[in-house]
């Protein structure tokens, strides 16, 4: 074996089981990702107000003026939210009807953040909601995590644990001795080497926790990306191992960190302009933030519903994130958003789920999947557009034996040209769709002009 096939074998993913796992996680295609934590108390961004190189949020918070713009008192203000902290109105089931009536497959949950809040009920720090120190401790459902997974779990979700590497909280990583400025560990690691040992042992307990208290988990997604070797070496083998003896096939999400143990991408905030190989999601806020914000600006449904075209006719997954409020409630403009998506999907998933790209992978505005023998074709709305136009050209194809609009139980005539066909469609389809926002026909034997390149 050369040294760089040795290398290449070293970086990636063998296990047969998790190779499996990972096919039917492109199945999906639709996941829901849920921030939710302490900085709920105050509709804040999550964690990184405390951040002192990287205040993400602060400057807007009523809490950074009560405590004179000081940085320590405002760090202790924020880390006392745990004593704030009484959801008396979650209701997980709630929150799983609503993702699978939007037609969500999978969930994403934050069972702990930067600032090192535990939303389960740990044994490795106090700092946690079943704790006494938190007011939610004494109701039935105050190990969050439990609740949510148990609940989603009665809809046939598959269950992904977010994560944090890195706990703002735990004294071996920001010491409170020393200052606590920047994300990564406050101290030298290399010199210190007995406090990250300690630390590194609590990630690694807090981990075997999570993957052997609460039931099945079939993705581990770990943020903080700068918590790697060789600086700050978590033992990325030694985890996943342990994690995997656990949940065998167990996807591990080492996010932005790459190697081994990220077994899919995670593009952030982002969707690909092109089709893009291996495996990825993009994880993208329904608001402007992750964590609720009181003020939040939502996306339109029809962006929305066009994002996700665009991921999955490009190769990917959406994983939609929410922030619950302080009452553990789902905003009201989320609940419709969810709703309005689910709708679509009624008419629409055939062309989504358990599909896989085709080239040319879209046309403008007409994007192309793929599902054994046929090919679908989804046209995106314009602005203020309710029905699709009566002619549709889509260049390219060479034959099709059927086609039909989904949702509609009435074939389509189309025409062949050396350039492709053209869809034709009655006024009743034009004037009165199936479905608003995007429209998807099925073209049965579909087959293109030109193989891809």
């Amino acid at each position: 074996m050369t040294e760089s096939t040795a290398q290449t074998t070293e970086n990636e993913e063998t296990d047969p089981l998790v190779l499996k796992n990972l096919e039917r996680f492109q199945d999906m295609k639709f996941g829901l990702m849920l921030h939710w934590g302490i900085y709920s108390v105050w509709g804040a961004v999550e964690s990184w107000p405390i951040c002192d190189a990287e205040p993400y949020g602060r400057a807007h918070l009523a809490a950074w003026e009560k405590s004179g713009r000081d940085i320590d008192r405002f760090m202790q203000m924020y880390f006392d939210l745990n004593q704030a902290f009484n959801p008396i109105e979650f209701a997980p089931q709630a929150w799983a009807q609503a993702a699978a009536n939007a037609g969500m497959r999978y969930l994403v949950f934050t069972t702990k953040h930067h600032d090192g809040f535990c939303l389960f009920d740990t044994q490795q720090t106090d700092y946690r909601s079943t704790h006494r120190s938190c007011p939610f401790h004494k109701n039935t459902r105050a190990n969050i995590v439990r609740a949510v997974f148990d609940a989603f779990r009665e809809h046939d979700f598959k269950i992904g644990a977010y994560f944090s590497k890195a706990d703002w909280h735990h004294p071996d990583y920001w010491n409170p001795r020393y200052a606590r400025l920047a994300r990564e560990a406050n101290y030298n690691v290399s010199a210190q080497p007995a406090a990250w040992v300690r630390y590194r042992d609590f990630v690694h307990q807090q981990i075997r926790e999570l993957m052997t208290g609460y039931g099945p988990v079939q993705i581990l997604w770990l943020d903080s990306d700068w918590v790697r070797a060789p600086q700050e070496d978590i033992h990325m083998p030694e985890l996943a191992r342990m994690a995997r003896q656990a949940q065998p096939g167990l996807i591990m999400v080492d996010r932005a960190v790459g190697g081994r143990y990220e077994n899919y991408r995670t593009p952030e905030q982002t969707v690909p302009d092109l089709f893009r190989e291996g495996v990825w999601e993009s994880c993208l806020t329904m608001g402007e933030q992750w964590s609720y914000g009181p003020t939040d600006t939502y996306k339109s449904t029809r962006q929305l519903i066009h994002t996700l075209v665009k991921i999955v006719a490009r190769g990917g997954n959406l994983l939609l994130n929410l922030g619950p409020d302080a009452q553990g409630q789902f905003p009201h403009a989320a609940l419709e958003r969810l709703k309005d998506i689910g709708q679509w999907m009624k008419i629409n998933q055939e062309a989504i789920y358990d599909t896989r790209p085709i080239w040319p992978y879209e046309q403008e505005q007409v994007f192309f999947t793929q599902k054994q023998s046929t090919v679908y074709a989804i046209i995106l709305a314009e602005a203020g557009q309710v029905g699709p136009p009566p002619l549709i050209p889509i260049p390219g194809l060479r034959q099709v034996k059927s086609l039909r609009m989904l949702g509609d139980d009435q074939p389509v005539t189309w025409t062949c040209t050396s350039q492709g066909i053209t869809l034709s469609l009655p006024d009743r389809l034009c004037q009165s769709p199936p479905c608003a926002h995007a429209w998807t026909f099925a073209l049965s034997g579909a087959e293109f002009q030109t193989a891809i390149p």
